[in-house]
């Protein structure tokens, strides 16, 4: 994934320095207290940049996420975070919301650097650079993350609404069951390869398909992906929905690049996740890690 939003709240740290505190409060009701997202920064505490889980965001509503690591670079878990999101660093925010912290695996899942992640929505209309504050609630210690979302018409990737592309995905079928040639998971992933994206299209049945690789995925926030795509397998197996992994490296060779299926879904980076209706629409889409009850609520109010 691209570390486009660690890179430039990095940049932003090293230009600011670190601490200070100031309150210009204009008004209680609104949002920061009218302070500038700068001040609320710099209030006393640690300050720290977001780690980035998203890159690419289209105006509505935006679902971004990230990690907040404290000082000595401890993530920090707790449960919510209050989010402030201003059109500058300098600017006053005309947003006040909150994250919710997910868990982007499943236990006794597959190993990965972070478990949890703060999950963000925020009604972003108009394309552009946003600037926005994360501030984990009820720790001991205060920690202000900073971060940018950047809004764009220009990414290429299919969203809520689109057709989903009718890619022949192979399944264990079409590698005579050698699942070793469509997947990277130890134990392969059995249940996610028996149903291809195009046949789930013509029997016009719901489906969520994720496009990641397990043993190559590189970020610290990509996450077990795949792992909770078959949890929630598990748990609807009696549901009338398909699921379905696809790997994205030409012949699992990361140094090959991104494979046909990849490439027919506009896809520049990995994992992604999408919840498909049985009309052939893209519902939801995630980029990066996914938790179990985000997938399931968005089935429960797809299914009948």
């Amino acid at each position: 994934m691209r570390p486009a939003v660690a890179l430039i709240a990095a940049g932003c740290l090293a230009l600011l320095g670190c601490g200070g505190s100031g309150r210009d409060s204009e008004s209680a009701d609104a949002p920061g207290d009218g302070r500038t997202l700068e001040q609320l920064w710099r209030a006393p505490g640690d300050d720290v940049a977001v780690v980035a889980g998203t890159a690419n965001h289209e105006p509505g509503e935006v679902r971004f996420s990230f990690l907040v690591l404290d000082a000595e670079g401890q993530v920090v878990t707790l449960p919510t975070a209050k989010v402030w999101v201003a059109r500058e660093l300098e600017a006053k925010p005309f947003v006040e919301s909150s994250a919710k912290l997910e868990r982007i695996g499943i236990p006794g899942g597959t190993e990965a650097d972070s478990t949890h992640i703060y999950v963000a929505r925020v009604r972003l209309r108009n394309p552009g650079t946003y600037w926005f504050m994360a501030e984990p609630e009820g720790g001991r210690a205060k920690v202000q993350a900073l971060g940018n979302v950047v809004v764009s018409t220009d990414d290429p990737e299919p969203g809520p609404g689109d057709p989903a592309p009718r890619s022949d995905t192979p399944t264990l079928a079409s590698v005579g069951g050698d699942a070793s040639r469509i997947t990277t998971r130890t134990p392969p992933d059995e249940i996610l390869l028996e149903h291809s994206v195009a046949e789930s299209l013509r029997a016009g049945v719901p489906f969520v398909v994720t496009f990641s690789t397990p043993k190559y995925c590189t970020s610290r926030t990509c996450g077990p992906t795949v792992d909770v795509v078959e949890e929630v397998a598990r748990r609807f197996e009696d549901r009338d929905v398909r699921f379905i992994h696809v790997e994205v490296y030409e012949d699992n060779d990361p140094a090959k690049g991104f494979n046909t299926w990849m490439r027919e879904w506009d896809l520049e980076t990995e994992p992604w996740t999408f919840v498909v209706g049985g009309d052939g629409r893209i519902v939801e889409s995630y980029e990066g890690p996914v938790s179990v009850a985000e997938l399931e609520e968005a089935l429960e109010m797809l299914l009948p």
